[in-house]
């Protein structure tokens, strides 16, 4: 069976069609190359065209990427030798000097940036000693090169938006650390002497306080006390007023009881008196 001469023509211009169109996904830029020169830069999101077999399409992504780095060993300013991992997080910014620096390898723009980056890092430990570099804010740190490390990405397109340090190994024949423990004990054992002076000083107005509620309390009450005990006595003389006027001899009786109880309440009392004293007149039999 004899093939439609038109099948071969369909075919290469699907495979023509297909080779002119590239996609570029969100978060990504591409370059056209047209035989090896470049032509066209930050080329956005969507559906684009080029032209078959003449041009070729690079695409690169746009996000923020994590450089990681092998540890560097820097020299404080007091001679003492630490070990810095660190890694940055930055992004393509100018896709045209990316591409021209590095050819479009990701390698390559790694490679030239570590040196970038490790010289900043040393002019600033440098001026630090071991006991500055490991106290000191790691933010603060690397903030003052960032600028500096910025200008130097440039040349290759990449913008370093953030430099973490990841740990600081410090020599072993080093007191630093006896150092830096100190401090932290000390700084906790002023904090904890303050705490505790605070609460003393608390709970002495807490005492005061209380002492005082307590004085005038116990005086409110003897107030109060003082008041029902007058009360008290003021009706008990109206009772005993009113009691004798009316029956004067139950009275005199009941005076004379009391009288008697109160003489003989411990049971050892002796009283000498006359026969015919008043004191015995309810003591008198009558027969």
């Amino acid at each position: 069976m004899k093939l439609s001469p038109w099948i071969p023509a369909a075919i290469a211009v699907l495979l023509a069609v297909l080779s002119s169109v590239y996609v570029v996904s969100e978060g990504q830029t591409a370059i056209v190359l047209n035989l090896g020169k470049l032509v066209r830069t930050d080329v956005g999101p969507g559906l684009h065209f080029k032209w078959p077999l003449v041009e070729s399409a690079r695409i690169f992504d746009r996000r923020l990427q994590v450089i990681d780095s092998q540890p560097e060993r820097f020299m404080t300013i007091d001679q003492q030798d630490i070990s810095v991992d660190f890694f940055a997080i930055g992004r393509i910014e100018n896709v045209r000097t990316f591409y021209r620096a590095t050819g479009g390898n990701e390698s390559v723009a790694v490679l030239r940036l570590a040196p970038i980056i490790k010289n900043a890092l040393k002019l600033e430990i440098n001026s630090r000693t071991l006991l500055q570099a490991i106290s000191a804010d790691r933010l603060r740190v690397v903030a003052k090169q960032l600028d500096a490390i910025n200008k130097g990405a440039a040349t290759i397109g990449i913008h370093i938006t953030d430099i973490r340090i990841k740990r600081i190994d410090l020599p072993e024949d080093s007191d630093v650390l006896k150092s830096v423990y100190s401090q932290m004990r000390s700084k906790r054992q002023q904090v904890a002497s303050r705490l505790r002076a605070e609460g003393v000083e608390q709970s002495r107005a807490i005492r005061a306080r209380a002492d005082r509620d307590q004085a005038v309390i116990v005086a409110e009450a003897e107030r109060d006390a003082q008041t029902l005990r007058g009360e008290g006595d003021a009706n008990a003389a109206k009772i005993y007023g009113e009691a004798a006027n009316r029956d004067p001899a139950f009275y005199a009786f009941q005076r004379s009881l009391e009288a008697y109880r109160a003489a003989f309440a411990d049971g050892n009392a002796v009283i000498v008196l006359d026969r015919g004293d008043p004191f015995l007149q309810y003591l008198h039999s009558d027969k």
